[in-house]
């Protein structure tokens, strides 16, 4: 079992992305990378990012340098939502994330980032 937030979390994450059947047609065409960093983990900050081109996707611990937008939260809201325990659009309501950078490319892919959600969702982790 990967530990989340972790090289073998974004491993088992990319896998998972790149198998899904769903998760594949959502990414068909799309040119998309999300930054992502999450205060107040147990071995500290973290970042990662989610980018997607020519029809794969990748998870992957660091700074991608050309991000299209940006999704900051704490610990506790980035494992729910890993888990399927908070909806994205409800931690976004409500300030448990925030989100920076090309809003227009976020809610045009609004639909692959709930896949996205999904898939990781199903992924065996410990937190």
């Amino acid at each position: 079992m990967a530990r989340f937030l972790t090289v073998e979390h974004m491993e088992a994450g990319t896998e998972a992305l790149n198998s899904d059947a769903a998760f594949q047609e959502a990414m068909a065409n799309v040119d998309l990378g999300l930054q992502f960093t999450v205060s107040g983990g147990p071995d500290g900050d973290a970042a990662y990012y989610l980018q997607i081109s020519d029809g794969t996707a990748k998870l992957e611990l660091g700074e991608l340098p050309d991000f299209d937008a940006s999704v900051a939260s704490d610990y506790e809201s980035a494992s729910a939502i890993s888990q399927g325990d908070l909806n994205i659009q409800m931690a976004f309501m409500t300030g448990k994330i925030k989100v920076g950078g090309n809003m227009a490319k976020v809610m045009m892919h609004q639909g692959l980032i709930n896949e996205f959600a999904r898939v990781s969702s199903g992924l065996d982790l410990d937190y």
